[in-house]
């Protein structure tokens, strides 16, 4: 069971990360965008459960949960913590089905090279506010990405760092490159 080792607020609002002693997954990553979606995720599913939750996002050694607008954080925090604390590790926890790709490694130089940028570049900083970027497909030079946890619902995703994205693409991969969020 991993325990909590602090809470960090993220750029958004309505996001909060909590930051863990114990990983719960091992290089992958879990988002969920809707309680429906979550019913598979014991750890997701209870996250939701606790009530006002609009997404949840984990991976690694923190869990990122996105709430509705009117509920303070005072009154959600400890509910969400006892979940995560009740969730196993990674080390505990049953192998899990791994997710089918996005893209096979190999089969587009380009996208081999976007992704690269992408895990040098901006995962990382995304991740250091509770959040990920996910491609959902690359078609005539137009990436098109999904953004995970805080990021997901976060204002500044849809402005500042969309353009950042493409900016650092359109140097280390195309020019012509367009990243669009879906």
């Amino acid at each position: 069971m991993p325990k909590i080792a602090d809470i960090e607020y993220t750029p958004n609002p309505n996001a909060v990360k909590f930051i863990l002693k114990e990983p719960v997954t091992i290089g992958s990553s879990r988002s969920f965008q809707s309680a429906e979606a979550a019913l598979a995720d014991p750890l997701a599913d209870s996250l939701f459960k606790v009530g006002n939750v609009t997404s949840v996002f984990y991976m690694d050694r923190f869990v990122t949960v996105n709430k509705e607008d009117d509920i303070s954080w005072e009154d959600m925090l400890k509910k969400l913590a006892e979940p995560i604390r009740s969730a196993p590790s990674a080390t505990e926890a049953v192998a899990q089905a791994p997710r089918a790709p996005a893209f096979t490694p190999g089969e587009d130089p380009i996208l081999d090279k976007i992704n690269q940028v992408l895990d040098e570049k901006i995962r990382p900083g995304l991740a250091g506010d509770g959040g990920g970027l996910e491609i959902i497909g690359f078609h005539d030079k137009k990436l098109m990405i999904s953004y995970q946890g805080a990021c997901g619902s976060c204002p500044s995703s849809i402005g500042g760092t969309l353009m950042a994205i493409e900016h650092m693409l359109k140097e280390d991969v195309d020019p012509e490159i367009e990243v669009i969020s879906v």
